[in-house]
């Protein structure tokens, strides 16, 4: 995952942390003083973002070597090392606080979707992100989603129409909105609606939706709806969906469910660097 924006991201990151340089790290280490480290897990994880890591050792300084163990998308067990480092102590140490930040950022959204892409093995419907991510980091945060096991909705308001409660309220009904879109979208785009109610759902189907979304509805309603749409459009079930709940929506004509906790409510998880003995004077 390492593209222009992701350099950029980790430059942004370098620069707010370490812009001024590493006072105490260059205070204590003469410029040939050389120390190697690894990065371990201190919790089972699935690890994500040890490329990232990669880099932001390499922006640092190019003399920094650094050694995979393990790869994103692995499972790991406390107290795994991930990634061996090596090379010009401070370096080495101005670097450890960004690239632990990306890559604990990276395996908490890894982990948290592989309990939800486990919870549902065996319904055939799929766990995606949403668009509820941090700023700039939508690309990371992503894959990351896909290194856990989930699947990724639309990356951007480019990518296909969906058509929203706010944007039925100012067309003045969902028909009238699905109108403009088949006449406006790309050929190809699928045409997804939002709905929150059974004559929605209905009127989404004589519209001629693609993908019914079906908004903060109880699994009966749900079942309910599916009924009502028949395989005319692929269902997305979205909104009131927690862990411990998920199981009651997967239910048999749901397609897709999206929870968009997968990325705002991941917790990071507990990485740690250590230093070995240093190499040097």
């Amino acid at each position: 995952m390492i593209t222009p924006r992701t350099d950029h991201l980790i430059d942004l990151a370098l620069e707010e942390d370490a812009g001024l340089g590493d006072v105490t790290s260059r205070a204590i280490f003469p410029p040939q003083h050389r120390s190697r480290g690894y990065i371990a897990a201190k919790q089972d994880c699935v690890i994500c973002g040890l490329d990232v890591a990669a880099r932001v050792f390499a922006r640092v300084d190019s003399r920094l070597k650094v050694s995979l163990v393990a790869a994103d998308g692995d499972r790991i067990k406390a107290g795994t090392r991930v990634l061996d480092v090596a090379g010009p102590t401070a370096a080495l140490l101005t670097a450890e606080r960004t690239a632990l930040n990306f890559a604990q950022r990276l395996s908490g959204i890894a982990t948290l979707s592989r309990t939800f892409a486990d919870a549902v093995a065996g319904t055939g419907v799929r766990i995606v992100d949403t668009r509820k991510t941090l700023p700039g980091f939508r690309a990371l945060e992503k894959y990351a989603v896909r290194c856990g096991g989930c699947f990724n909705h639309r990356s951007s308001l480019g990518e296909h129409v969906l058509i929203k409660d706010n944007h039925i309220a100012a067309a003045g009904s969902l028909t009238k909105a699905m109108q403009r879109c088949r006449a406006a979208a790309p050929h190809l785009a699928r045409i997804e609606v939002e709905t929150g109610t059974l004559a929605e759902v209905k009127e989404a189907v004589r519209a001629g939706a693609d993908v019914i979304l079906l908004d903060n509805m109880t699994p009966e309603l749900i079942r309910r709806a599916v009924e009502l749409i028949a395989g005319a459009a692929l269902v997305e079930v979205s909104g009131g969906v927690r862990f411990d709940t998920l199981r009651s929506f997967a239910l048999p004509g749901v397609n897709v469910i999206s929870i968009g906790a997968l990325t705002h409510s991941a917790v990071a998880v507990d990485l740690s660097l250590t230093v070995l003995a240093a190499r040097g004077k």
